[in-house]
């Protein structure tokens, strides 16, 4: 029995996935959860899990495609239950129709297969970079031979996630490519769903193979004034970032407040614990000792571990910390959180931080881990910043930046004395937190780093 396995919704609503890389390819048998495919969404590098065990019959995507989801990936072989074979005497061209129905109609969710979202919407999506397309169904003959024909795609049932009609129907990158090679696209009758224009229609008509390969890298052009200049494609984490962060700024009124504080006894605290560690247990940092810091102040000052919700017109107040750690990666910029991490000790936090970050940076990041932040940290000294103005992460009311710890003068017990010294920079959603509310938590949270030992009395 034919299965078709579309893309489902890997989290948050998120409407396209590029296909990274094939872990399978036709022909091969795969296991239930087998990891089929590696897709980069626009928040992190997901391995997909096979929803079947089979044989693999049909890959409808090559690695570097955008698929919307709801769009097939590949088709699988399985085995067909008893007693459900198709009834004597049914024609080939009906069981190429009950083939393309079970794709539209099967939910690409099954209750036994391992990390997927929530069920696809289909409202409306932003612009693709290209989409895939989908070949049509075999012949009669084949299936009269006993081959298995690849199901035919419903173009009705496409028409739930197209975007409307563009003439000639094409994408931004395809059309740019056809400018780059010379090719008119009304000259082009299209090979993708409903006409679509597709990278393989520009590269035939223009008879450059490799194009492709070429529209992927950076293009070096001249503007107008002669100055040389190239154009390197926005990566999807770089557009999910510039779209979070342009919603952060046009959303929530951004208010920032600075405070400089002495943390030498903080930095001597942290070397003697860093001392009585064992082998290879995850090293204490001053982002370790902030992170526990900023948890006990929350529960000190709640307006800054809340979220506005206009639609519903309420404040939601937190009762966990989920501790957003922005992580700068190959990739670009990511927020994963720590759950509940008002819940974790020091070498605790300092493990799941680790574990965090070098997830971030190895595309290794859960989805579950980039869902349901409510306070941010930033660590902008580790490239020998001292403040800023960090950008709220969206949904947020706080985010809270260290600048790098330096050495110099400081007033000391009534003397000048040399000091290791960091500056916090804390942003908050002025809608939720006043002036006195920041103030008080950014004192509270400089009084522990300057006297660690209150730690104490406060946990």
């Amino acid at each position: 029995m034919q299965k078709v396995f579309n893309l489902p919704d890997l989290g948050e609503g998120l409407t396209e996935s590029e296909v990274v890389a094939w872990k399978v390819t036709e022909g091969e048998t795969v296991s239930l959860n087998q990891v089929i495919a590696d897709v980069e969404t626009a928040k992190a590098l997901v391995e997909l899990p096979s929803p079947y065990s089979g044989v693999v019959t049909r890959i409808f995507a090559e690695p570097g495609a955008i698929v919307e989801v709801g769009q097939p990936l590949l088709a699988f072989e399985v085995d067909q239950p008893a007693g459900s074979g198709a009834q004597d005497g049914g024609s080939s061209a009906d069981a190429a129709s009950e083939s393309a129905a079970e794709q539209v109609t099967t939910p690409a969710r099954e209750p036994n297969l391992v990390g997927y979202g929530a069920a696809v919407e289909t409202g409306r999506r932003p612009q693709r970079r290209r989409r895939v397309a989908v070949p049509a169904g075999g012949s009669g003959s084949e299936a009269d031979a006993g081959t298995a024909a690849p199901p035919a795609v419903d173009t009705q049932a496409s028409n739930a996630v197209a975007h409307p009609a563009e003439r000639p129907r094409s994408t931004p990158p395809v059309r740019k490519l056809a400018k780059d090679l010379g090719v008119c696209l009304d000259e082009l009758t299209g090979s993708g769903p409903q006409g679509l224009i597709t990278r393989a229609d520009v590269e035939s008509a223009g008879q450059h193979g490799s194009a492709a390969a070429e529209g992927a890298a950076p293009q070096s052009e001249a503007r107008d004034d002669g100055t040389r200049c190239e154009r390197v494609r926005i990566s999807s984490v770089q557009r999910a970032m510039a779209r979070a962060m342009s919603d952060s700024v046009y959303t929530a009124p951004h208010a920032t407040e600075f405070l400089t504080v002495d943390v030498t006894e903080s930095m001597r605290l942290l070397e003697r614990l860093r001392a009585a560690q064992q082998p290879g247990q995850a090293k204490l940092t001053p982002l370790t000792l902030v992170a526990k810091a900023v948890c006990l102040q929350l529960a000190r000052v709640p307006e800054l571990n809340s979220a506005w919700d206009e639609e519903a017109g309420d404040i939601i107040r937190f009762h966990d910390v989920n501790l957003g750690i922005a992580a700068a990666t190959e990739r670009g910029l990511l927020v994963p959180n720590i759950k509940a991490a008002q819940s974790l000790d020091l070498a605790a936090l300092a493990e799941a931080t680790a574990a965090l970050v070098d997830r971030a940076r190895t595309s290794k990041t859960r989805q579950d881990e980039l869902r349901g932040g409510t306070f941010s940290i930033t660590n902008i000294g580790v490239f020998g910043i001292d403040a800023g103005t960090p950008i709220l992460n969206p949904g947020e009311a706080g985010i809270l930046g260290l600048g790098q710890v330096r050495v110099q003068p400081w007033e000391y017990q009534g003397e000048v004395a040399l000091r290791e010294v960091m500056t916090l920079s804390l942003s908050f959603d002025h809608r939720l937190v006043d002036g006195a509310q920041a103030s008080r938590f950014l004192a509270g949270t400089a009084g522990i780093l300057r006297d660690p030992a209150s730690l104490i009395t406060l946990v």
